[in-house]
């Protein structure tokens, strides 16, 4: 089985997905999950590169870092805008593939990948656990209820974005749910020790930022192109949708928000 699909991809993704990332909180985020000084990591989902280069300054010196990604294009730009560095390494391949020609790792790292394979997640762990060191940690991290929560919102365009999601559920194997499914996974997968945490991610009332505005609008065109019959249905069509949602982004009474649940485990 392959798992090659990735649903947001569009000639600007690596464009979005590097102006989305907050430093300050990633960094957070990877010293709740352990990384330290001269440790190897491998990430599994690492897209453009830019979150990987970003774990490999907190694991220098002597430290090592292997970002893997299925898609050309991401492996490409991170090889060529982080790869040239002592200590982190760019890899294309399937995650279901076998990992051990890599060697083991102290920490395996997981963010944002799960929700974008609902029907293998478990299978990707497993997996992954094979090259996992005793007594190293597996780190998930991933969105919960992702994209569905919006106060206040007409209920014509609630309907069709609760539509959306339901179809891409089926059809393109997203999981807005992941984030409840972490620690189950890690528990069937015999971990021990494990802790959970949870913490906002989309947060957006007020006034909001330009790669906010950005980030959503992008996500927003590429999910109505890939599901344009139903958002023909839309009352106007698929523009009038898309000035709606800009138009609820902008709107500073609005409120959105989507929690991030990380848990870890370690392997017996």
């Amino acid at each position: 089985m392959k798992v090659n699909n990735y649903l947001m991809y569009n000639e600007e993704e690596i464009v979005r997905l590097e102006q989305n990332v907050n430093v300050k909180e990633l960094k957070r985020q990877a010293k709740w999950c352990g990384l330290r000084p001269g440790i190897r990591v491998l990430e599994v989902g690492c897209g453009p590169g830019k979150t990987t280069s970003i774990l490999w300054e907190m694991i220098r010196p002597y430290g090592e870092i292997v970002g893997v990604s299925y898609l050309d294009e991401m492996i490409e730009h991170a090889k060529k805008t982080y790869g040239n560095r002592e200590g982190i390494y760019f890899h294309k391949q399937d995650f279901l593939s076998s990992f051990t020609h890599l060697g083991a790792f102290d920490i395996i790292w997981l963010r944002f990948v799960l929700e974008y394979h609902k029907n293998e997640g478990f299978d990707i762990l497993k997996n992954l656990n094979k090259v996992l060191k005793p007594g190293g940690f597996l780190c998930l991290l991933d969105l919960d209820h992702n994209c569905l929560s919006y106060y206040p919102i007409a209920q014509k365009m609630k309907d069709i974005i609760v539509k959306a999601v339901h179809r891409l559920k089926e059809e393109y194997n997203f999981d807005p749910f992941a984030g409840r499914k972490l620690y189950t996974y890690l528990y069937d997968l015999g971990l021990r020790d494990i802790e959970v945490d949870i913490r906002p991610y989309h947060l957006i009332f007020s006034k909001i930022g330009e790669n906010e505005l950005f980030n959503w609008m992008k996500k927003a065109e590429v999910l109505s192109d890939k599901l344009g019959d139903l958002f023909s249905q839309y009352p106007g069509g698929k523009k009038k949708f898309l000035e709606d949602f800009r138009e609820l982004l902008l709107d500073e009474r609005r409120f959105i928000y989507t929690p991030l649940i990380l848990c870890k485990g370690i392997k017996p």
